[in-house]
């Protein structure tokens, strides 16, 4: 019987060059792999064909051979089973063209021929795994969510919608099975490994499970006490009371209000940093308090030294 001409199966031309060939092998067997085309019944046909195809054609020697005897496939040459095309045993002979490759396909990709080799079946090999990196918007990794991802394959871009585990880590990695390179042998795919790269918050910052936040008050606030708002991530804006003497640095605790721990599931805490912020420019009127409170003030540097 006739195989499918390989040139055809990989939409290639006959003339196309080794980068073309790999190129267009990447982009079909990822399109028709199996697993992609679930509900497609001919898919795994049309993908074992792309796999034959670019087992044949992407070795020089086999390619010369295929070029040469065409599309025979099986007993017989040209005229038919048992005809006496051309073969390598010369005019007359039967040719098995499975036998140009060492065994046929079924052993070229894994299989074995029925009753040889031992215990039936080996696994064919993997796919390459292939590493990209993902940046994710501060909020979608302190609180999950799912961010679009493209890449380059074979020539081709490709956009991927990823989901972003609560709670990852700047640096982490994440694998993706299967979204790797499809395997020249008919085996699994290999994986995508995403490193994270986690984008900065114009306010937030975190540490491990926990969030920070700066919070400018007033030195009158800070001496009096005072009630502030303060942006979370998770409940919008709350009230926090500042108690009275608060100095600049001191850290104030909203428990439960940080970040998923990936590892625990437990949720961190937000600590809202004090900064005790001067204006620039003190008005008159202001000035007049500041130096009666001058006179009134206790310096903190007192036996400090």
């Amino acid at each position: 019987m006739a195989s499918p001409d390989y040139y055809k199966v990989l939409d290639v031309s006959k003339s196309a060059s080794a980068d073309e060939i790999r190129k267009s092998y990447r982009k079909l067997a990822r399109e028709n792999h199996p697993d992609v085309k679930k509900d497609d019944p001919a898919a795994a046909e049309r993908f074992k064909q792309i796999q034959e195809a670019y087992a044949v054609l992407s070795d020089d020697e086999k390619r010369q051979q295929y070029d040469r005897f065409g599309t025979v496939f099986g007993k017989g040459g040209p005229g038919g089973p048992g005809g006496a095309g051309p073969g390598p045993g010369g005019a007359g002979q039967q040719f098995d063209f499975g036998d140009l490759f060492g065994g046929g396909f079924e052993s070229l990709f894994g299989g074995g021929r029925p009753g040889g080799g031992r215990g039936g079946r080996r696994p064919a090999p993997k796919g390459d795994d292939v590493q990209a990196t993902v940046r994710v918007p501060f909020e979608t990794a302190a609180r999950g969510g799912s961010v679009d991802l493209r890449l380059d394959r074979g020539g081709e871009t490709e956009t991927l919608t990823v989901k972003i585990p609560a709670g990852i880590n700047d640096g982490g990695v994440m694998r993706l099975a299967g979204q790797g390179e499809a395997s020249p042998y008919g085996g699994a795919s290999g994986d995508l490994l995403l490193t994270v790269q986690i984008e900065p918050h114009r306010f937030f910052r975190r540490e491990g499970a926990d969030l920070l936040v700066d919070v400018p008050i007033t030195p009158a606030e800070a001496a009096l006490g005072a009630k502030v708002d303060v942006p979370t991530l998770s409940e919008g804006t709350v009230v926090l009371s500042i108690p009275a003497g608060t100095s600049s640095g001191m850290k104030l605790r909203l428990r439960g209000k940080g970040v998923i721990d990936p590892q625990t599931k437990q949720t961190g805490d937000q600590f809202v940093v004090i900064k005790i912020v001067v204006p620039k420019e003190v008005p008159e009127a202001a000035r007049a308090l500041y130096r009666q409170l001058s006179e009134l003030d206790t310096s903190p540097r007192t036996g400090l030294w």
